[in-house]
């Protein structure tokens, strides 16, 4: 049986996935986590932190079969980057 359609906008799943973030799951890592990424379903707020998209996406399926997942690397702006490298913009 197929996923339900979202009714999110691309915007809306990124605004509420950063907020999440921020209020729920930044408050739980430490530093040993900088450069995971963490699988956010932004309807049930349940987390997977992972190595990579595919490991962090998958823990959370697992758990949550049916989310609509935001990615963040902790501890940058960006789950990836194209060019060279700045060091600036961490978060």
């Amino acid at each position: 049986m197929p996923a339900p359609q979202s009714t999110m906008t691309p915007a809306e799943c990124a605004r509420l996935g950063d907020e999440i973030f921020e209020r729920v799951v930044r408050p739980q890592l430490g530093d040993a986590n900088d450069g995971k990424v963490v699988a956010i379903d932004v309807n049930s707020e349940e987390y997977a932190l992972g190595s990579n998209a595919v490991d962090a996406s998958d823990a959370l399926l697992a758990r949550v079969p049916d989310a609509e997942i935001w990615f963040v690397r902790v501890g940058h702006e960006a789950l990836h980057r194209i060019g060279g490298h700045t060091g600036a913009g961490r978060r």
